[in-house]
């Protein structure tokens, strides 16, 4: 990946220079941490009372419907509201759900007992909305905190931060699980998510950005979905990563791999799903040295083709260390393609529209992880838990082969001229 794009020597950390940004990277760090630890946890706990892989799609069908639902809607909201206010509001929305889990986890109150995993899934659709929300707000409030020319270096933090914080969250989650159980687990989510809710509060308020006066509710909700069908880049960016993460995705069926077919328990499953963060992370860093800015396109392909080499040889693996590779392995390609598209998508899309195209990305990327478990799950069950990551991982390959084809304007992406280009 070139590193003489710029004119001046790169500066690797400017944006870590900016107050604003690290008061923000910590609340994502202990946030991700947050999300990622209640994800695993409510995985196994749905694992160890139904047996079933299937349930464990479901869960992600129960996020992704009421997430998809609302998306556009709270696009709209980020760019109306004060965007700090709503993550404050989110955030704390998502603490109750976390507070209802831990009171279902109470076996003296007898609600599993009698209402089976029924109320679990309620609280998994109030995480949905709550992310919903957040994510759009998020995307768009980070843009205001760091100068224009910072978007790579910002995009690319901000991407390193967030996979430690969902390296480190898995590994507590399955941890505690494991050693303290399911209550303690769960605490300790409450924990980082009150820990995160006091560091944004150091974040100044930023201004709204100004809007078109006369615009209809339902104009407003459209206009971001019209802006990306419009747009090549972002259109083939997303829909991209959208089918690459729906059919590629395993992380969905890791309690049963960790369970069945590698035989290590929820510390180990807590690994596994450490794995892929393990290899962003390292990919993050690479690329705040040297950014894709140029043939970021071509980049791009690579990273979600390599993404699918590496699903199809962890389904072949029955080695729990060739498996931790493999995982890790996809992270470092998936991550390319994260840092590419989030920073075309910062480029390109004006302040007023951040959060209705970041609210259509979430649709696009965020909610494919969600729908991709539901994927996997029945994928699993109609085609056998190995043969159905096999046939994801090649769908993937399939669907870069079509994009490449079908979006010569995303294949041959340049970041650097975008940039300079929007600038003038």
């Amino acid at each position: 990946m070139e590193n003489q794009d710029y004119n001046e020597k790169h500066d690797a950390y400017a944006v870590l220079r900016v107050r604003d940004f690290r008061y923000f990277l910590t609340f994502r760090f202990f946030t991700t941490i947050a999300f990622q630890m209640q994800s695993i946890i409510v995985g196994w706990q749905m694992y160890e009372l139904t047996k079933d892989p299937f349930a464990l799609g479901l869960i992600g069908l129960a996020e992704a419907l009421p997430n998809i639902a609302t998306a556009l809607f709270a696009g709209h909201v980020a760019d109306r509201y004060n965007r700090k206010h709503i993550i404050l509001i989110f955030t704390l929305l998502f603490l109750v759900g976390t507070s209802l889990l831990f009171l279902i986890s109470i076996k003296q109150l007898g609600i599993i007992a009698l209402f089976g995993v029924i109320p679990i899934y309620g609280v998994v659709v109030i995480s949905g909305i709550s992310r919903a929300f957040l994510y759009p707000s998020i995307i768009a409030l980070m843009s205001q905190l760091v100068p224009r020319h910072l978007y790579t270096n910002s995009s690319t933090w901000n991407s390193t931060i967030w996979h430690i914080g969902a390296i480190t969250g898995p590994a507590i989650g399955g941890l505690v699980y494991g050693f303290f159980g399911v209550r303690v687990a769960y605490l300790s989510v409450l924990f980082f998510l009150l820990l995160a809710l006091l560091l944004l509060t150091f974040v100044k308020n930023h201004l709204v950005p100004a809007h078109i006066e006369g615009e209809t509710l339902l104009e407003r909700l459209s206009s971001g979905l019209k802006f990306v069908f419009k747009n090549q880049i972002l259109l083939g960016a997303m829909s991209l990563d959208m089918f690459a993460v729906l059919f590629g995705g395993a992380v969905a069926m890791l309690p049963v791999f960790a369970a069945e077919v590698l035989k290590v328990g929820p510390q180990g499953l807590g690994f596994l799903r450490a794995s892929p963060m393990v290899g962003a992370v390292m990919m993050s860093l690479v690329m705040a040295h040297r950014p894709p800015m140029v043939h970021a396109g071509r980049y791009l392909m690579i990273g979600v083709a390599g993404f699918g080499l590496s699903i199809i040889c962890f389904a072949l693996s029955r080695n729990f260390y060739l498996s931790l590779a493999m995982l890790m392995l996809s992270g470092m390609f998936d991550n390319i393609s994260v840092i590419i598209r989030a920073t075309a998508m910062q480029l390109i899309t004006p302040d007023a529209m951040r959060g209705r195209v970041a609210a259509v990305n979430s649709i696009f990327i965020g909610s494919s992880n969600e729908i991709g478990s539901f994927e996997s799950g029945l994928a699993a069950k109609l085609m056998g838990l190995i043969p159905s990551v096999i046939f994801g991982g090649a769908m993937t390959l399939v669907i870069v082969g079509i994009t490449a084809k079908k979006a010569p304007r995303l294949r041959k992406l340049n970041l650097r001229e975008i940039g300079q280009r929007s600038e003038s």
